[in-house]
């Protein structure tokens, strides 16, 4: 963990307060983020179990702890059944939808990237 006043957290701090790349990136990037937002995106709601099982490489530690973030950020909503056992689901909210072009470009190019550099 940083220590909040090293100067990578005050330069992050300042690009996200003034670059919405910056900003944007800071709430999709790490491995995992992008990976929960575009299952979330191509399922209407998922069980945590089932975002274990599209995403098999992920721990439960890392899962729980980027669903809280994108929680936090507005992005995803966590939906608690009272019931027995306890049911939870998770969806997009509308800023989380709203992100489906830029994903779709990102992975479009990413796609495109990967075959050109295969090729050299």
């Amino acid at each position: 963990m940083r220590k909040e006043n090293s100067s990578n957290s005050l330069n992050e701090k300042k690009i996200n307060a003034t670059c919405g790349m910056g900003y944007a990136l800071s709430l999709i990037g790490g491995r995992w983020k992008s990976n929960i937002l575009w299952r979330l995106l191509n399922n209407d709601k998922l069980r945590y179990s089932e975002l274990r099982r599209l995403i098999p490489d992920i721990s439960e530690r890392m899962l729980v702890s980027q669903l809280r973030e994108l929680e936090a950020d507005q992005l995803v909503l966590r939906i608690v059944y009272p019931e027995v056992p306890p049911r939870v689901e998770y969806t997009l909210t509308d800023l989380g939808r709203s992100m489906r072009p830029m994903l779709q470009s990102i992975s479009d190019w990413g796609e495109m990237h990967r075959k050109i550099t295969r090729e050299n």
